[in-house]
């Protein structure tokens, strides 16, 4: 025991320089460094753009909120509390953080302690050279308590790349989350402008129905006087039937959409039938939109954010691995007591204790070393390919999203005036219809060209409104502020 103390008194005289060494290190591998993209000035899709085009609100507000709509705020407000997606990726997100907790405590010294105490008896046999008169004792205690210490000296950070690594994954899935929030987001705004366009369009085939039941009762009428004939109320029933024929596969589509945006909100499918078959009117247009650039847009889209962060961390990764071609350092110490009558334990006689620098190197296995290196930059390869990727799409996305809601705004235009003509159209025939000016014919083809363009009217409104949408989708604003709930919502 005595033999230890210097080489102890040595050791702690070299802790010092240890730290020093650790705390001065370098980190080998490479350092990340945000892949630089060649990016052009402004969107193709703005260039020339209507005045619809050229300001926005704010991109972090809220974009909901702008509908002024206490329906859709509801189901908004649900999915972010509710939805199911979201809460997975709350987990993903919590154990990645639990993660780089757990990585972190790799820079400090790991602390164990234990204590045994055993009584044991050994037979005669056991015991070869011991006198027979002397074999009675033959029972043996010993009691031992010991705390051990280990730190790995991390010269070439090893620890610290590997610290990096958990750090980027840990905010690749904060990414994550917030981009799966901006869809869950997305498609429940859509879903619901989508619903109230269905029932626009339930609405423009129902009140067509009850014009061609009034067409189909003169028509009957005129039967009746001797004025009409057997064709002409075939032909106006076949067209009322045709009509009435649009409406179950309009119904079912509103079911549909009622049971998909209770799923997003954590409901049953038919949680909301009540709420939402009141017919509202579809959400107001934005007044205004102003993309940005393609470069803020790139800074605020998470995907891309959890992109880079995957290549930060790869990066990291390839330091991980270089520094298995350097020597590892572990300094360890242990202090304890160790004693045969528990009550001497702790006491100066019984003290152990031993302080030791330990040298780990893998030189002697070199290639596989240099094989998990290779392996490291290619992942990182990838996840650089991936990064470039994730921003040609950002910028797709956005391109696609701006061109459908100009044009869609255009078309907006013309059926609108299309819808009012053809109405107009129809009333005018039918009136003529009863001067005797006209044949029902022509009743029934401007009714039948009304339906047309009044349902197409509410189609385009609705893919406008959806636009809208797919705008404000597309530039991701950092509007997904709250969390889901971590445990299931109780009493719903």
């Amino acid at each position: 025991m005595h033999d230890l103390i210097p080489f102890a008194t040595r050791a702690r005289a070299l802790l010092p320089a240890a730290l020093a060494l650790a705390l001065a290190a370098c980190a080998v591998g490479p350092d990340h460094v945000r892949p630089d993209m060649p990016l052009p000035a402004r969107f193709n899709a703005a260039e020339g753009a209507p005045a619809a085009l050229q300001a926005t609100p704010d991109a972090n507000a809220p974009f909901w909120e702008a509908f002024d709509d206490p329906v859709l705020s509801r189901l908004v407000d649900d999915a972010l509390l509710a939805n199911h997606d979201l809460r997975i990726a709350l987990s993903r997100y919590d154990r990645a953080n639990a993660l780089l907790r757990g990585s972190r405590f790799d820079r400090f010294p790991t602390l164990t302690a234990s204590a045994t105490a055993s009584d044991g008896r050994s037979s005669a046999d056991q015991l070869p050279g011991v006198p027979r008169d002397a074999r009675d004792a033959r029972d043996a205690e010993s009691y031992e308590a010991r705390a051990v210490a280990s730190w790995e000296l991390d010269l070439f950070g090893r620890v610290r790349r590997s610290v990096e690594s958990q750090a980027a994954d840990a905010a690749a899935s904060a990414a994550d989350l917030e981009a799966l929030q901006v869809a869950i987001i997305g498609e429940v705004v859509g879903g619901y402008v989508d619903l109230r366009g269905l029932q626009a369009r339930l609405a423009v085939a129902r009140d067509n129905a009850d014009n061609q039941r009034e067409t189909l009762r003169l028509v009957d009428a005129r039967l009746e006087a001797g004025r009409g004939t057997e064709f002409d109320t075939s032909r106006t029933r076949a067209q009322l039937e045709s009509t009435l024929a649009r409406v179950p596969a309009l119904e079912a589509a509103e079911a549909v959409q009622m049971h998909r945006l209770a799923v997003l909100t954590g409901q049953a499918p038919a949680a909301l039938r009540g709420v939402l078959s009141e017919p509202r009117p579809l959400p107001a247009l934005p007044a205004r939109f102003d993309p940005g650039t393609p470069g803020e847009l790139v800074r605020r889209r998470p995907d891309v954010r959890a992109a880079e962060q995957r290549l930060h961390a790869a990066t990291a990764r390839i330091g991980v691995a270089t520094a298995d071609l350097f020597p590892r350092f572990t300094l360890g110490g242990l202090i304890g007591s160790q004693a045969i009558d528990s009550s001497a334990l702790f006491e100066r006689a019984s003290e152990t204790r031993l302080v030791a620098l330990g040298i780990d190197w893998s030189f002697l296995d070199v290639g596989r070393v240099r094989a998990r290196i290779a392996a490291a930059d290619a992942d990182a390869e990838g996840e650089l390919a991936r990064y470039q990727q994730t921003v040609l799409r950002a910028l797709e996305d956005t391109e696609n999203a701006l061109v459908r809601y100009a044009r869609a705004r255009d078309e907006d235009a013309h059926l609108t005036q299309a819808a009012a003509d053809s109405a107009r159209a129809a009333e005018l025939a039918r009136v003529r219809f009863d001067a005797g000016a006209a044949d029902l014919f022509e009743v029934l083809d401007a009714e039948r060209s009304r339906l047309q363009a009044e349902d197409a009217l509410a189609d385009v409104r609705t893919r406008s409104v959806g636009g809208a949408v797919g705008v404000y989708r597309a530039l991701a604003g950092g509007w997904p502020s709250r969390l889901p709930a971590r445990e299931a919502v109780a009493g719903r």
